[in-house]
């Protein structure tokens, strides 16, 4: 990292955060698999966070829980609205309910329906209206003039970075020893979480940066060194799709990234399938962007001992079935 300027958040920030979740939130597992690690090759001994095994089943809880946790009395009796493809949603919610809190979800038509069906389940009211995510943002914003509701955005409030930094706070205690972190960008609050505690804790150790090749808007900007948004996100991972750059996170991405890659949906349903066969758990597109993407760094990351995110596990029965199907 060329400059401590760009983070939104500082180690601090997040070890707060992680002192408000402690009493709602127990860590999730840092694990190895040897028939993993014998799939990926080039001797790299894989670190596996286990995101998937969250309340919500999504890292996501935790952002929802820091920005609530954090919120002060007046603005949770307003009640709080997010956009959101799932996971961000669900974790919102659960936070609503534990204390109390109205909150308003936006999603787009279509969207996952075991998501909106959780998302329901945990008291939340669901808005269906946009194409897409960065179209629900917009639906979310009018909520906020209308109701007065605060705005929980899914990238773009530094509660939300520090929640998702936790989980590299983590990782670090439970593997001080790690190389490397290889980790799946939507928004990049997690990315951004991890620069930030392993600058702080462990500097040098690289994080390296995976986005949908249909949704890669925020590797276009890093490529081209500037903001940058896109005419569409087309990708299983709808954990990943969104069409542009955020303004809390780019930055922290542009300096800090050690490379930036981005996969096809057919090496994420082809990772998926082999975290399924090696770790006997279930993960969603997104939560298996982070392996696609090691998988094609092996080569130059040969005998080191690399973190991914099994960032959630929240596939709908009609992808599963595809995937298992090897129609991707």
């Amino acid at each position: 990292m060329s400059a401590a300027a760009t983070l939104p958040v500082t180690l601090d920030d997040i070890r707060a955060a992680r002192i408000r979740l402690a009493p709602l939130l127990t860590a999730t597992p840092l694990r190895s698999y040897r028939e993993l690690d014998d799939a990926v090759g080039h001797s790299i001994r894989v670190f596996v966070k286990h995101e998937n095994f969250n309340p919500t089943g999504s890292f996501k809880v935790r952002n929802g829980l820091a920005f609530i946790t954090a919120l002060p009395d007046e603005a949770r009796a307003r009640g709080v609205v997010a956009a959101t493809r799932g996971n961000h949603g669900l974790g919102l919610a659960y936070a609503g309910r534990a204390f109390g809190v109205r909150a308003t979800v936006c999603v787009p038509v279509g969207n996952n329906p075991d998501k909106n069906a959780g998302m329901r389940a945990l008291g939340a009211r669901l808005i269906e209206e946009g194409r897409d995510y960065d179209e629900s943002v917009l639906v979310a914003d009018r909520i906020v003039t209308e109701e007065g509701a605060t705005l929980a955005h899914s990238t773009n409030n530094p509660q939300v970075i520090a929640g998702a930094g936790t989980l590299s706070l983590e990782v670090l205690e439970q593997e001080p020893k790690i190389d490397a972190m290889v980790i799946a960008i939507g928004g990049g609050s997690q990315a951004v979480g991890a620069l930030t505690v392993l600058g702080a804790l462990k500097p040098g150790t690289p994080v390296y940066g995976v986005q949908a090749a249909g949704a890669a808007a925020s590797h276009a900007g890093w490529l081209a060194r500037k903001p940058m948004q896109v005419d569409k996100a087309d990708t299983i991972a709808d954990g990943l799709a969104t069409r542009s750059t955020y303004e809390m996170t780019f930055p922290t991405l542009l300096e800090g990234l050690e490379d930036f890659i981005t996969v096809t949906d057919a090496e994420i349903a082809d990772a998926m399938r082999m975290l399924l066969r090696t770790t006997h758990t279930m993960v969603e597109p997104a939560g298996a962007a982070g392996l696609a993407g090691l998988r094609k760094l092996a080569p130059k990351l040969e005998g080191k001992r690399v973190g991914i995110v099994l960032s959630g596990g929240n596939v709908d029965s009609s992808t599963l079935q595809r995937v298992l199907a090897g129609e991707l």
